[in-house]
């Protein structure tokens, strides 16, 4: 059972960046697809990105390709996810969670406590 714990959120103005992290709990963190996810107040969870475990495949929804960038530190059992141009309609609670596989995004195992970034001047 992997365990992460998410941190890095905080606010921030529309166009600005941020950089959030998910640190890993186990020794088979390397050999693990990973994502991020995100709620909304009143919506459901949804996808973000995904990357496969050695890092060289990535995949991302539609609204945030080109303004994120989701990578990982295997040695720190870590994944991050680089977020720029942010808009207000990327406020939500980030979660991050192993997934199916980079291209099957469907979270497995249980989910940390999230962090929340919140996008507004």
């Amino acid at each position: 059972q992997v365990q992460v714990a998410e941190s890095g959120g905080g606010l921030v103005q529309p166009g600005g960046s941020l950089r959030i992290s998910c640190v890993a709990s186990g020794r088979t963190f390397s050999t693990l697809p990973m994502g991020w996810f995100r709620q909304a107040p009143d919506k459901t969870r949804e996808f973000v990105a995904s990357i496969s475990p050695s890092g060289n495949e990535t995949n991302y929804k539609n609204n945030v390709k080109g303004r994120s960038t989701i990578s990982r530190d295997n040695a720190k059992n870590t994944v991050y996810l680089q977020m720029d141009s942010l808009k207000p309609e990327d406020t939500a609670v980030y979660y991050c969670a192993k997934v199916v596989s980079t291209w099957r995004p469907s979270a497995l195992g249980s989910w940390g406590q999230g962090t929340q970034v919140t996008v507004s001047s």
